[in-house]
């Protein structure tokens, strides 16, 4: 893959610090898929795009530790939800955008990750989320830093979507084609198990 160098620096988050309720409670980015963790898969497709690999967790600190340059963690117990860990990236984000990833998208790619940063350069002031099949994917996203202060003041007031407080600060969207199959969210048991052959 060629990176484009005019692209400013980025911080990467990769959430995994979520209770995992449809995977029975385990933590998913440490599931295997195609032989190695979720997060594995993430971290391969990021590495090369950032020197701010961030991963928020809220367990199994140390094993998550060899794939990130940084590991955050919520600030309040009891996993309060994803919003929890967009603000701790936000937080300790060394660049002026943080571009944010759910760990069950291994099939992400190169091609939409280089969009993502395009894109959000060009409107450089506001979220950008991905947007298909008439959705918005609030968790595959890239946030101006700068918006820390909103992000808080919505938390503060209650609000738990980080869909919502992105789209009331104006969010841009990148539409992906329906059903892109980059987009597979392997969220369950069962759709882990169907995609996970080398061959698929």
């Amino acid at each position: 893959m060629t990176v484009n160098s005019q692209l400013p620096p980025c911080s990467i988050l990769l959430l995994a610090g979520g209770r995992g309720q449809r995977m029975g409670g385990q933590d998913k980015g440490l599931l295997q898929w195609q032989g190695e963790p979720l997060i594995a898969h993430l971290q391969r497709q990021t590495r090369q795009l950032t020197d701010d690999l961030i991963i928020s967790c809220n367990r199994n600190r140390e094993r998550y530790a060899p794939f990130a340059d940084q590991l955050v963690g919520d600030d309040e117990e009891d996993f309060p939800g994803p919003l929890a860990g967009i603000r701790a990236g936000l937080k300790a984000a060394r660049h002026p955008h943080l571009l944010v990833l759910p760990c069950d998208v291994p099939r992400i790619d190169a091609t939409l990750l280089q969009d993502m940063r395009e894109t959000a350069n060009l409107n450089h002031d506001k979220p950008l989320m991905l947007r298909h099949d008439g959705h918005w994917e609030p968790l595959l996203c890239v946030i101006p830093v700068a918006l820390l202060p909103a992000f808080e003041a919505a938390w503060s007031a209650g609000e738990r979507s980080p869909g919502r407080v992105m789209r009331s600060l104006g969010a841009t969207a990148l539409q992906c084609p329906d059903n892109d199959p980059r987009l597979a969210n392997l969220n369950t048991p069962e759709l882990l198990n169907a995609h996970n052959t080398v061959s698929d």
